[in-house]
């Protein structure tokens, strides 16, 4: 079950927080604290302090563990654009968009993480012996067997009919 944490209506653009949530999507949130800490993004700020609000909240209410959290999504949508406008000259003026952001953190455990992920059986075939001399006299022989390569072709035949005419136009030396 994961933990859910929304922060909205922060005043920077989308685009420059979502930089720094492509940073920290899927880490551990030790080592996303740190990479926020670190960031010279100004807007890893409010990301950190949502991640350290998520932290909290799964502590208090959910008994988890911060060492066994992980981000498990993050998203950074487009909030409503506050309208302004600039006085230009000739008595116009342009318009300014001032751009708002929704930030939202799931948090899980990564246990379940673990559990979604499946097993990979191996390829390689073992054989129990009893002994190391039987092991010796007997190797079990994994490798597929190497296809043998084509002779080589003479690239400087002679072309025949419609080939010659095909590759008149060839960048390289035949």
């Amino acid at each position: 079950m994961p933990l859910t944490v929304k922060a909205k209506y922060i005043r920077m653009a989308p685009r420059k927080i979502r930089l720094v949530a492509d940073m920290v999507r899927g880490q551990e949130v030790e080592k996303a604290k740190s990479l926020l800490d670190f960031a010279v993004k100004k807007s890893s700020l409010p990301v950190l302090k949502l991640l350290n609000s998520g932290v909290a909240n799964a502590k208090s209410n959910l008994d988890w563990e911060e060492s066994n959290l992980y981000i498990k999504k993050i998203t950074v949508d487009e909030g409503p654009k506050l309208k302004r406008w600039r006085p230009r000259s000739r008595g116009m003026a342009s318009p300014i968009e001032k751009k708002v952001s929704h930030i939202t953190i799931v948090l899980a455990q990564i246990e379940e993480r673990k559990k979604g992920l499946k097993k990979k059986k191996s390829k390689i075939q073992t054989q129990k012996v009893d002994s190391l001399e039987e092991a010796k006299k007997e190797p079990v022989s994994d490798k597929k067997e190497t296809m043998k390569r084509p002779e080589k072709v003479d690239r400087k035949k002679t072309l025949t009919g419609k080939e010659s005419q095909a590759k008149i136009f060839r960048r390289k030396s035949i």
